[in-house]
């Protein structure tokens, strides 16, 4: 209930997926699934300050730091920045 507050407080529109169809959501399935495998599953956490800290780690590596085939093999930032120079130079 309070993700669903927390998404009606801030003007977002909520979408089920329906069960047993995965593939409506194929990216956030897939980004799910290396959260929950890369890091969720191997790391315990022994407070709520702790775990805010471990997966900040993990997704400053998965941005910044790991390279993504989805996206040319640069990381998410690089990709923005790619993008941003490529509107700059058109």
């Amino acid at each position: 209930m309070a993700i669903l507050k927390w998404v009606q407080d801030n003007g977002i529109d909520w979408h089920y997926i329906q069960p047993d169809k995965p593939t409506q959501n194929a990216f956030i399935e897939s980004f799910n699934g290396r959260l929950r495998d890369e890091c969720l599953n191997e790391t315990m956490f022994s407070s709520l300050n702790d775990a805010r800290e471990e997966l900040t780690k993990w997704r400053n590596d998965y941005n910044h730091h790991r390279p993504h085939s989805s996206i040319e093999n640069l990381t998410p930032s690089e990709f923005v920045e790619k993008i941003r120079m490529d509107k700059l130079a058109a």
